[in-house]
């Protein structure tokens, strides 16, 4: 008798999915067209891939504090800024994504098979010391919003337990499930969508400063202008989304560069929905993040955010513990998509600068030179923690170096793209390596006002 309660106790749960499961493909048939749209999203959602985990990790938590900066200092007033970006962006990680799929190589080794090694590692360096800063920036910000949720574990072990936390998924998780995770996570960019609703912001207000560009011409705002466009445009996401094309073909049994040169439409035309699709969400949070902390914050007379845990914070009298709280596991899913975004980015480019084997289809012993990268970019980011280093210091470092290393890789992307001989029929049309070298300029401007907003004379 005391068998049979066990084991209808034990099977109760998977009876119950099941019977919610039957039901709801029950509903299904009886809603017109329901299974036809099912389908669609479910081959939508089959398309997404390195495109999507790239541009969701754009939105870490530093660039959140950024943008939640934004809001709540100049209200709507650079709304504009999420849909000028987007173009901009979304050209340069194709390209990316575009040499790895036809040359079967990262970018770090296009670099140096058509740029030499000094170049190289000018680059590797400035990405990996910028990298180190942001992952220690955005493990500070996980630890912070943990705490918002609750108060019982302490800062630091915190800081410490996120970090070993992630090293163990990078190294032991097989890169297919691990690609399968960070496309998930991708979706808790949705929780800021969500805040940004419950912040009941004055949509017609929002739609009339997103579309028309509102400058002040003050240095602060410049400088702010400058953040964005060095939060959203960063080298980190170049090397990614490039390896990660790499990695999605090793894993479909593309083992040499010889099996990997060359593309066809069918990939291409799948590349660009998975890499726009990406980069639009990214740009559409940075949207809804401004638009929440400037219906809230800057209404309220809050000006000044330094933090992501902040903004979640400062939500809260406002807006609601709903809002707060979205905001806050925002902020933790948001780093555990980045950090191994940001830690993987610098073992791409350390190991292809030293000739070495990399990539996360690889084991442990497969890549030493990988694997040690970014176990040595994570300690560095947790160490920062452990020495008092401001994380809004942190981010001017970040951003500096990001500065200057962004235009020059820019550069190189934009040449390679554009070289017919390596590139053949996918080489850059005209359009695109127009708006290329815009994103250089841009780019460069904003390196120097970084620059010299850190050395102000």
């Amino acid at each position: 008798m005391s068998k049979n309660i066990i084991e209808k106790t034990i099977e109760a749960p998977a009876r119950a999915l099941d019977i919610g499961i039957e039901g709801g493909q029950k509903i299904a048939k009886t809603v017109p067209y329901a299974d036809q749209s099912l389908k669609k999203a479910k081959n939508y959602w089959y398309l997404l891939g390195p495109g999507l985990t790239t541009g969701a990790s754009d939105d870490d938590p530093s660039g959140i504090a950024t943008y939640s900066q934004t809001g709540a200092q100049y209200g709507f007033g650079l709304l504009w800024l999420s849909a000028f970006t987007f173009p901009l962006m979304a050209v340069v990680q194709e390209a990316c994504a575009r040499i790895g799929l036809v040359t079967g190589r990262g970018l770090a080794g296009n670099i140096r098979a058509h740029f030499g090694k000094r170049m190289l590692y000018i680059s590797t360096l400035f990405l990996f010391a910028a990298n180190a800063f942001n992952i220690g920036a955005d493990i500070g910000a996980m630890a912070s919003g943990t705490q918002l949720l609750t108060h019982t574990i302490s800062f630091y072990w915190l800081v410490v337990g996120f970090t070993i936390f992630i090293l163990l998924l990078q190294i032991f998780t097989p890169y297919v499930r691990y690609a399968r995770y960070l496309k998930w996570l991708a979706l808790v960019l949705f929780a800021y969508i969500l805040s940004a609703i419950l912040s009941h912001p004055d949509w017609h207000t929002v739609l009339k400063y997103s579309v028309v560009p509102h400058i002040t011409w003050s240095k602060t705002q410049l400088l702010l202008i400058c953040a964005i466009l060095g939060t959203t445009i960063t080298p980190y996401l170049f090397f990614w989304q490039t390896s990660q094309e790499i990695e999605e073909e090793i894993a479909a049994g593309q083992t040499t560069i010889q099996s990997r040169m060359g593309s066809t439409p069918p990939e291409i035309k799948k590349m660009r929905i998975d890499v726009w699709s990406g980069m639009f969400l990214s740009n559409a949070v940075m949207f809804f993040i401004i638009a929440a902390c400037a219906s809230v914050l800057f209404t309220h007379g809050v000006t000044s955010i330094n933090t992501a845990a902040q903004a979640a914070q400062a939500l809260r009298p406002f807006a609601g513990s709903a809002a707060s709280w979205l905001f806050a596991i925002g902020i933790i899913g948001m780093a555990l998509l980045a950090i191994p975004v940001m830690a993987g980015s610098s073992a791409y480019a350390i190991s292809e600068s030293m000739g070495k084997h990399q990539g996360l289809n690889n084991k442990l012993r497969q890549g030493y030179a990988f694997y040690g990268s970014i176990i040595i970019s994570m300690f560095v980011g947790m160490g920062l923690n452990f020495i008092g280093l401001n994380p809004i210091r942190a981010l001017i470092y970040s951003a500096v170096l990001n500065g200057i290393v962004a235009p020059i890789i820019i550069v190189q992307v934009v040449l390679i793209a554009n070289n017919k001989k390596l590139m053949g029929e996918w080489k850059s049309g005209k359009l695109a390596t127009s708006v290329g070298w815009l994103t250089v300029f841009l780019m460069t401007a904003s390196g120097l006002a970084a620059i010299y907003a850190l050395f102000p004379r």
